[in-house]
C-alpha cells in the first residue's frame, strides 16, 4: 500500500509483499501488521495510510464500474440505435448479450492468467484493448458489426472486473473481504446510478455513436490510472505456474467444491435477473409507458441508489452482526416477493398498472439484491485462497454468461409487454434460492464469528 505513489517503474511484484495470515484475518493491508493498527500513529503517518487505502478502494471500483459503464451508458440511446441501424428490440438486446458473453468469457481468460503472469500487466493490456473496441462500435455500420464489436468490447473490459475481485481476495479474507465489496459497491454503484443519467444527456448533445467515444476516453483515463497509482499485489513467489493445464486444474478443484459451486450459481442467478431488468427496462420504461430518455435515466437513478444504499447496509451493518446465512436467506426472500409483485402488474391481474407502480416494484427488487450479490462473491472467494483469479473468473463468468441468457429471453414476446421480464426474473431467483438451500446448506454450516457491538 506504501508504494502507491511511486512511479510506475518502481513498482513491481516483489514491492508489495504478501500478507501473513494474521493481516488477512484482521483486513490489514500488506506491509501493516496487527500490532501497528492497535499503535497510535502520528497523524502524518495516519493519513497516508488512509489516503492509501482510499486510493485502492477508488481504483478498484472504478475497474469494477467498466462494465455497468459499457452496458448502462448506452442503454436510454437503444431505441434510437434499433432505428439508426433498421432493426427490432430482440436483434439489439443481442448486442447486450454478445457484450455479456464477452465478459463472461474474457474473464476465464484473464483470471487464470493474472494468477501466472500478476495482475498488473494482464490488467493493462486489456483496458487498452477495450479503448479499441469502443472505437470499433462508434464507427459499426451494421448491428452485425456492432454486435461482434459488442462482443469484443466485453472481452477486453472483463479484465477490470475480475482482476480487480482477485486483488481484493489477495488483500483480505472473512469479514474483512465482506466488508470490502460492499464498499466496493459503493464505489462501482456509481457507474449504474449516473451511467443511463449522462448517456440520457448525452443524447441531447450527439448520437448513440458519441457514447462509445466517451467510453474510450474512460478507458484511456483508466490505463493512465493503473500505471501510475496500481501496485503489483501478488509477488512471484505466490504465482501459480504450468500454463493453461495448471489453470483448467483449478477450476475443476473449485467445482468439486460443493459449497463454492453453490454460491456461484445462487450469485449468477440473481445476476440474471438483474440483467433481465438492464436488458428490458429501456423498452418497458420508454415504449410501453411512453417515458422520455431522460424520464428513464431518472427511474434507473432510482433503482441504482436503491442498491447501492443496500449495500452499505450489507457491508456496515449486517456483515460481522447477522449471519451471512442468515441476510442472503432474508436478501432472496425479498427479491423472490419484488418478482412476484412485479409479475402481477405486468399481467394486469388487478388492472393495469402505471409507471410508479411499476418503478416502486423494481425499486424493492434492485434494493434487495446487495444483500445476496456480494455475499455470494465473498463466501465463494474465500474457499479459494489458493486460486483467487481462477475462482473470480468462475464467479464472474457464469454471472455475465447467465445474464447473456436472461437478456434476449425478455425481449421474445417483442417490445410491447413486460411480462417477459418478470417471468425471467422471479425463475431465477426461484432457482437461486433452491440452489442456495440446497448445495450451501446455510442451516448446516457453521456461522462466522460475529464482531461485538
Amino acid at each position: 500500500m506504501t508504494q502507491l505513489g511511486q512511479s510506475p517503474t518502481a513498482v513491481s511484484g516483489s514491492d508489495v509483499r504478501p500478507p501473513n495470515a494474521t493481516e488477512i484475518s484482521t483486513g490489514a493491508p500488506p506491509g501493516i501488521s496487527t500490532a501497528a493498527l492497535h499503535t497510535p500513529l502520528p497523524t502524518p503517518q495516519l493519513s497516508k495510510r488512509r489516503k492509501a487505502g482510499l486510493l485502492i478502494v477508488l481504483i478498484l471500483g472504478s475497474l469494477s464500474a467498466l462494465p455497468p459503464l459499457s452496458i448502462d451508458m448506452y442503454l436510454p440511446a437503444l431505441p434510437e440505435v434499433a432505428d439508426s441501424l433498421g432493426t427490432g428490440a430482440a436483434t439489439i438486446q443481442l448486442t447486450l448479450t454478445a457484450c455479456l458473453l464477452g465478459l463472461g468469457l474474457g474473464q476465464l481468460i484473464v483470471g487464470p492468467m493474472s494468477d501466472q503472469l500478476g495482475r498488473r500487466w494482464p490488467l493493462i493490456a486489456g483496458m487498452a484493448c477495450y479503448v479499441v473496441a469502443s472505437v470499433a462500435c462508434a464507427f459499426a455500420p451494421t448491428v452485425e458489426i456492432l454486435t461482434g464489436c459488442r462482443f469484443v468490447q466485453g472481452l477486453a473490459g472483463s479484465a477490470g472486473v475480475v482482476i480487480a475481485r482477485a486483488i481484493v481476495r489477495d488483500l483480505y479474507s472473512g469479514v474483512a473481504m465482506a466488508r470490502f465489496f460492499s464498499t466496493l459497491m459503493l464505489v462501482s454503484g456509481v457507474a449504474p446510478i449516473l451511467a443511463p443519467v449522462f448517456g440520457g444527456q448525452l443524447m441531447r448533445v450527439t448520437d448513440w455513436r458519441g457514447i462509445f467515444l466517451v467510453l474510450a476516453g474512460t478507458g484511456v483515463v483508466l490505463i493512465f490510472v493503473v500505471i501510475r497509482w496500481l501496485p503489483e499485489t501478488l509477488p512471484p513467489e505466490r504465482r501459480q505456474s504450468g500454463g493453461v493445464p495448471a489453470a483448467l486444474r483449478a477450476m475443476g478443484g473449485l467445482f468439486k467444491d460443493r459449497v463454492f459451486t453453490g454460491h456461484l450459481l445462487v450469485g449468477s442467478l440473481v445476476f440474471a435477473a438483474l440483467f433481465a431488468y438492464v436488458a428490458a427496462s429501456p423498452f418497458v420504461v420508454q415504449e410501453i409507458y411512453g417515458a422520455s430518455p431522460q424520464t428513464y435515466s431518472m427511474v434507473f437513478m432510482a433503482n441504482s441508489i436503491a442498491l447501492v444504499l443496500m449495500s452499505q447496509v450489507n457491508g456496515k451493518i449486517l456483515v460481522g452482526r447477522v449471519p451471512v446465512h442468515r441476510t442472503m436467506s432474508i436478501g432472496l426472500g425479498m427479491i423472490t416477493l419484488s418478482a412476484v409483485a412485479l409479475l402481477v402488474m405486468t399481467t394486469g391481474v388487478f388492472g393495469e398498472a402505471n409507471l410508479l407502480a411499476i418503478s416502486v416494484g423494481l425499486f424493492f427488487l434492485m434494493g434487495s439484491m446487495p444483500l445476496v450479490l456480494p455475499n455470494a462473491n465473498s463466501e465463494g472467494l474465500d474457499r479459494a485462497p489458493h486460486a483467487a483469479g481462477a475462482a473470480s473468473a468462475l464467479l464472474g463468468a457464469f454471472q455475465f454468461f447467465i445474464g447473456a441468457v436472461a437478456s434476449p429471453l425478455v425481449g421474445v414476446a417483442g417490445e410491447h409487454t413486460a411480462v417477459p421480464m418478470a417471468v425471467v426474473q422471479l425463475v431465477a431467483v426461484l432457482a437461486g434460492a433452491l440452489c442456495y438451500f440446497t448445495m450451501c446448506r446455510p442451516k448446516r454450516s457453521a456461522a462466522r464469528p460475529t464482531l461485538p457491538g
